[in-house]
């Protein structure tokens, strides 16, 4: 946390401004590792200041350090914190224009500095993440195998999609996670067609497609997963999609190197379904990157406006897919890390196509 603080001191002379302002839960647990519903993070030159209320203070307290000063929220948090930025002296504090809202900023207006919005200003420090960010993400996405494999080993039949997601929090938490990382997708047959299915109460029964889109919290970093498989035996057009969604899969983890630009992982995968005539069934992105939060940058997709070079340490999903209305839906995702200047997938579920 220490060295996360310093980085993010040096963004001051960057973004000129005398402080940092953070609010956000995910920046705030990035810099402190305080989770909190309420809790600001101020960064200036010389030091951080952490300040949270009487719900949070006792596990803020230990996370002190010599960069670091924690403080006690007793009356009016935002009048607080105005009081508290004008304390220091500060004449313009850079704000998360992305996150505080207009009631918030008019809140904290004063004569005696200035407000700057600023769009993602740990965007530069986020985009990669260090090895001990890369290893709870890799924790997490191995707890994610591990209910994948459990539920399928068990009867689905009967089941309701919301009974199944159930049972995939439940066994989060028995596995050791702290809870879901999004509220878990399961989808089947034409609910699959819907990329961002909510699971319903819809039974289980008979043969067709089955989607289950998950993650879990591990120590405040989240993993995202997809599979599809088929409950029954697959009829021919449902397996030739679902060849293509592997395919374009594979096009995309091998375009991920180091100094490529992250747009051109998506149309790997545009270019293949655009071969095979499918393309207008593929209806999102093909990745985003994950962390604290599910969706981090970088987003994979041709239409960004930025450049945006593929480094060593970022890490994102890669989840092609093809949606056919009313029939049904395919979508593949892994988490993927850029080590060693390629792409690498940690999750031990294959690809092939399940029949249950």
């Amino acid at each position: 946390m220490v060295e996360r603080i310093r980085l993010a001191q040096e963004l001051l002379d960057e973004y000129r401004v005398s402080a940092l302002l953070l609010m956000s839960s995910a920046n705030v647990f990035y810099l402190s590792g305080l989770k909190a519903s309420l809790a600001y993070l101020v960064i200036t030159k010389e030091k951080a200041y952490l300040l949270t209320d009487g719900r949070y203070f006792e596990r803020a307290k230990p996370l002190a350090h010599e960069l670091l000063e924690v403080h006690l929220i007793l009356e009016n948090p935002l009048q607080t914190l105005k009081k508290f930025l004008r304390s220091l002296g500060v004449s313009s504090v850079g704000i998360e224009g992305d996150y505080v809202t207009i009631a918030v900023k008019s809140a904290l207006r004063s004569k005696f500095y200035k407000l700057i919005p600023l769009l993602l200003p740990l965007k530069k420090l986020r985009l990669k993440k260090d090895k001990t960010e890369r290893e709870l993400i890799k924790k997490a996405i191995n707890l994610t195998d591990r209910i994948f494999k459990e539920l399928l080993d068990e009867p689905l039949s009967g089941e309701t999609e919301l009974s199944i997601r159930g049972k995939i929090v439940n066994k989060a938490f028995t596995l050791g996670s702290t809870g879901e990382s999004f509220p878990a997708i399961v989808a089947f047959r034409e609910h699959s067609a819907i990329p961002h299915w909510e699971s319903s109460s819809t039974k289980i029964n008979g043969k067709g497609a089955f989607l289950l889109d998950f993650g879990v919290v591990f120590q405040g970093y989240v993993s995202d997963f997809t599979r599809t498989v088929y409950l029954g035996r697959a009829d021919e057009e449902f397996k030739r999609a679902y060849q293509w969604v592997k395919e374009a899969y594979f096009k995309a983890l091998e375009t991920v190197k180091v100094g490529r630009d992250v747009r051109e992982v998506d149309l790997a995968v545009r270019d293949y379904l655009k071969e095979k005539g499918v393309l207008s069934h593929f209806t999102h992105s093909t990745g985003h990157g994950v962390g604290i939060e599910v969706h981090e940058p970088p987003r994979l997709y041709y239409k960004l406006k930025e450049e945006i070079k593929i480094e060593e340490g970022m890490v994102f999903t890669i989840e092609p897919g093809l949606y056919f209305p009313g029939k049904f839906g395919i979508r593949l995702e892994n988490i993927v890390f850029v080590e060693d200047g390629r792409g690498v997938v940690y999750s031990e579920v294959p690809l092939e196509l399940l029949e249950l």
